[in-house]
């Protein structure tokens, strides 16, 4: 199945990827996707860490700048780092926590997408004789 360049450029606004059948994306626009992908992937962190920046703030009693470090510490995976005194800041942390860990998963998964495409895809190019 033949797609024409409109098509295929309506497709890459999409953010869909080539077919199998069709030739490996060149490297400019390959390039440019994994920069898109990683831009939609910092985005996300961002926006956890200003959840998390939000709720250290309000739940916590923490100024902005500790909520920041304790938002970005669990974040990355590092654990809290200010002591807290109430029970919702704990039940916060604990939930902010376990939606870290799926936030940095679905982040890595963002990025790698494109790389793994293109190596399936190159797998998968059928060999004209």
């Amino acid at each position: 199945m033949k797609i024409d360049n409109e098509a295929k450029s309506i497709l890459e606004r999409a953010g869909m990827f080539e077919h199998r059948s069709e030739p490996l994306l060149p490297v400019r626009l390959f390039v440019y996707r994994v920069i898109r992908h990683s831009v939609i992937a910092f985005v996300v962190i961002g926006i956890a860490l200003g959840i998390g920046v939000a709720g250290y703030h309000q739940l916590a009693g923490l100024g902005w700048l500790d909520s920041f470090l304790n938002a970005s510490m669990i974040l990355g995976g590092m654990g809290p780092v200010a002591e807290l005194h109430n029970s919702g800041a704990k039940v916060f942390a604990g939930l902010y926590a376990l939606f870290s860990g799926l936030v940095f998963i679905a982040a890595v998964s963002i990025i790698i997408i494109p790389l793994a495409h293109r190596f399936l895809h190159a797998l998968h190019l059928e060999v004209e004789e």
